[in-house]
C-alpha cells in the first residue's frame, strides 16, 4: 500500500504563510495547486509536438548519439512532460517519477498510464531520493534544479542512483539575465492584458475573477518556490563539486524567450476556448523559427548566460 500523502490542492491562507517561510512546503502547496491545469497552462501535450520538443532538448544537452536508456527517472516530475515524452521518443524503456508535490506524480502516472507507458511513482524530496545506489541509466529533469534549495545535495543524490557511467540532463533551468527579462516581459503582459479586457467590448476575452484572483495568489507563491537563477559558469563548477564527469552547460532561447514568455503569459489570463489551434500553431511556428535563429546565428556572438534557458548533463563517473 502507498505511504505517499494525499495532494493538498486547496491550501488554505495559513498553509499560504507558513510557505512564505518554508520553500518546500511552498513547493507541496503551488504544485499541488497547480497539478490540474499545469498541462494546459504551460501547452504541454504528449504528441510530436512535445516529443521532438523534448528529445531536442536531451540532445542539445547531452551532445551524444541516442541510446535507448533501460532504465530512467525524472527528478521533480510535474506532469512527466520530459519523461514521458523521452520514453515516446524512444530514448527509454521503463520509467520511475519523483516529485516533491503529491498532485504532481499523480498527473504524471495518470499521463503514463494513457499512454501505455511503464512509469512507477513516489513523493520524493530531490534531496533524498528513495531508490537503491546504481539503479538508473540515466535520470532527467526540466525545470526543477531552480526549485531545489540545495542543488548540489540534489545532484549527489543523482550520482548515487545512477548507474557508472550513467548519464544525468536537467533542462530548462533559469539563467540570472534571461530570468530578469522573461519575469518583467511576463509581468508587463498579465498587467496589459488584465487591464484592456476590462474594456467594453473586450470583456469576453476575460477569464472569470475567480480564476484570475487564482492565478495571482498562485504567483505569490512561485516568487517562493523559484530558489535559484543560474549562471552557467557557476551551475558547471556545482555539478564538478557533486562528484559528477564530462559536465558541460550548454544554454538557448534568447529571442525565442522574449515571445515565449508574453504568449504563455497572455494565454494564462484569457478563456482558452478564445484561442484555439490557430493560435497554437502561431505560437509554436514562431517558437520554431526564433530557436532556430538562436541557435544558428545568435549563439554565435550572444554570451550563452543572455540567453534564457541553461541545460546541463554530466555522468557518474566509471
Amino acid at each position: 500500500m502507498s505511504t505517499d500523502p494525499p495532494p493538498r490542492p486547496h491550501a488554505t491562507a495559513a498553509e499560504v504563510e507558513a510557505a512564505r517561510s518554508d520553500p518546500k512546503l511552498a513547493n507541496v502547496l503551488y504544485h499541488d495547486w497547480e497539478a490540474g491545469s499545469y498541462d494546459e497552462k504551460w501547452s504541454i501535450s504528449y504528441d510530436e509536438r512535445c516529443i521532438d520538443y523534448a528529445a531536442g532538448r536531451f540532445r542539445h544537452a547531452a551532445g551524444v548519439a541516442d541510446r535507448p536508456y533501460e532504465r530512467a527517472l525524472e527528478l521533480g516530475c510535474g506532469t512527466g512532460f520530459f519523461l514521458l515524452n523521452l520514453m515516446q521518443a524512444g530514448l527509454a524503456t521503463r520509467g520511475s517519477v519523483t516529485d516533491l508535490s503529491p498532485g504532481m506524480v499523480a498527473a504524471a502516472l495518470r499521463n503514463a498510464e494513457g499512454l501505455g507507458l511503464d512509469v512507477d511513482g513516489r513523493v520524493a524530496d530531490a534531496e533524498h531520493i528513495p531508490y537503491d545506489d546504481a539503479t538508473f541509466d540515466v535520470v532527467v529533469g526540466h525545470a526543477v534544479l531552480h526549485h531545489i534549495p540545495d542543488v548540489e545535495a540534489a545532484l549527489r543524490e543523482v550520482l548515487r542512483v545512477l548507474k557508472p557511467g550513467g548519464r544525468f540532463v536537467f533542462a530548462g533551468e533559469p539563467t540570472r539575465i534571461g530570468d530578469l527579462y522573461a519575469r518583467r516581459l511576463g509581468m508587463l503582459t498579465w498587467k496589459a492584458t488584465t487591464t484592456l479586457t476590462r474594456l467594453p467590448g473586450l470583456q469576453g476575452w476575460r477569464r472569470p475573477q475567480a480564476e484570475l484572483d487564482g492565478s495571482s495568489r498562485a504567483a505569490a507563491l512561485e516568487a517562493v518556490v523559484d530558489q535559484h537563477v543560474f549562471d552557467p559558469a557557476d551551475l558547471e563548477r556545482t555539478a564538478v563539486a557533486a562528484g559528477a564527469d564530462g559536465v558541460r552547460v550548454v544554454t538557448e532561447e534568447f529571442t525565442a524567450a522574449m515571445l515565449g514568455w508574453p504568449v504563455r503569459t497572455f494565454e494564462a489570463a484569457v478563456p482558452a476556448e478564445r484561442l484555439g489551434w490557430g493560435w497554437a500553431m502561431f505560437a509554436y511556428r514562431g517558437w520554431q523559427r526564433l530557436s532556430w535563429l538562436d541557435e544558428n546565428v545568435l549563439s554565435r556572438v550572444v554570451p550563452r548566460g543572455w540567453f534564457y534557458n541553461a541545460l546541463v548533463t554530466g555522468t557518474r563517473p566509471a
